[in-house]
């Protein structure tokens, strides 16, 4: 994912509603949200070059997302798809608590990314370009957080408005389509709000908006999921291109 708003234990009833923009090349092949043969325990899409997902839950209440971090100076070729952090989360048992500790070792192989994991109980954020003091795992208080390619609540533009309007939706006890309708925003910012990421200044504005259009690069899917207290969660996917 690219864009990823999301409410922890705001909603009673529902300790987390999330939605998501999926942000890719249109070249690389995925498959759209199903249950997975292979772990029909799963319900997500699946990305078929590196085999993990961006953003899933299970039958028995657990998710997991991720989104890159932009550093194009520090991207190695090399290093192993971060998708199958996601997909290793959900196919295993671990809480995510535990989980993190398992992966926290090794998390310098993989190009920069946030990492979400949780069940109904606890939701951690986990990234591993993280100041020292969050190289553990950040577990979320209650709130309304937004993630792009930057650190947990980074005041891009797209991630300061969609929380904004996110949190309107919720208040307002919006239907799930409100939620889509938010993720088809194609505005730019302006150059002087345009973070510096390393690329150049045609990528920073085309890819400022929440959804994403270009010849070559742009929102492939958005999602909204949600946990229930109940140890249930549901996901529902529209695919763009």
């Amino acid at each position: 994912m690219c864009l990823i708003v999301f409410a922890w234990q705001v909603v009673p009833g529902m300790p987390l509603v999330a939605a998501a923009n999926r942000d890719e090349f249109y070249d690389r092949p995925a498959a759209p949200a199903d249950w997975w043969d292979d772990h029909p325990q799963v319900y997500a899409g699946r990305d078929l070059r590196g085999g993990g997902t961006w953003m899933g839950v299970t039958r028995d209440g657990r998710f997991a997302a991720i989104t890159n971090i932009r550093a194009p100076s520090e991207r190695r070729d090399d290093a192993p798809s971060r998708g199958a952090l996601v997909a290793a989360y959900l196919t295993g048992n671990a809480s995510p608590e535990d989980y993190v500790k398992t992966i926290s070792p090794d998390a310098e192989r993989f190009n920069g990314f946030n990492l979400l994991v949780g069940n109904r109980d606890s939701l951690i954020w986990y990234s591993n370009r993280a100041a020292d003091d969050e190289r553990n795992g950040k577990p979320l208080a209650q709130g309304i957080y937004g993630l792009s390619n930057a650190s947990l609540d980074s005041p891009w533009p797209k991630v300061v408005r969609t929380k904004a309007q996110f949190a309107s939706l919720l208040c307002q006890g919006a239907p799930e389509d409100a939620y889509f309708d938010m993720l088809t925003d194609t505005t730019r910012a302006s150059d002087c709000r345009l973070p510096k990421t390393g690329v150049s200044l045609e990528w920073e504005r085309m890819l400022s908006s929440v959804c994403i259009e270009s010849p070559e690069y742009g929102t492939r899917s958005s999602t909204v999921a949600q946990l229930h207290s109940c140890n249930t969660a549901k996901l529902r996917e529209r695919v763009i291109r």
